[in-house]
């Protein structure tokens, strides 16, 4: 089994497999699974620091394996102004779910009351499945490496 603990940024050349996660698997310390050329791998990253699509992994042997996102079920709520769209963020924020944010589009885990909230808006709803990155908090260690924290 290849054995994966090093991180790489995404511009990495000599690439010899990839492995394609869904976002709730990205955001696991440990995983067990099976590169796309069906390569048995275990890859043990710090807890806390979702794997990103696009980083590379690299094994204890010396290979490179990029990683890839999973189509997956998400509601896209897209709006026409900013001014909406911005309310719409807050209310979302508020409810501290996991949200990807693109111009005038928020991408969510699909919820009910979520998608009703956004509707209200006036917000249109689009259901089809694809690669869920969601941001990863204001407090969060980013490729940067700047983190923050602060005592409960």
């Amino acid at each position: 089994m290849l054995q994966a603990y090093e991180r790489l940024d995404h511009t990495h050349s000599e690439i010899a497999d990839s492995i394609t996660l869904d976002q709730d698997t990205r955001k696991k310390a440990r995983i067990k699974g099976k590169t796309d050329n069906g390569l048995d791998i275990g890859i043990f990253m710090e807890r806390g620091h979702p794997l990103l699509v696009g980083e590379v992994l690299k094994t204890e042997c010396g290979l490179f394996i990029e990683v890839k996102g999973a189509n997956e079920p998400v509601a896209t709520a897209t709006a026409t102004d900013w001014l909406t769209f911005c309310k719409v963020c807050y209310h979302l924020g508020n409810r501290h779910t996991s949200l990807q944010i693109g111009e005038l589009w928020v991408r969510f885990k699909p919820d009910y009351v979520l998608e009703e909230l956004a509707e209200k808006y006036g917000l249109t709803i689009d259901h089809t499945p694809t690669i869920f990155e969601p941001e990863n908090g204001a407090y969060s260690k980013g490729s940067h490496g700047h983190s923050h924290s602060h005592a409960h």
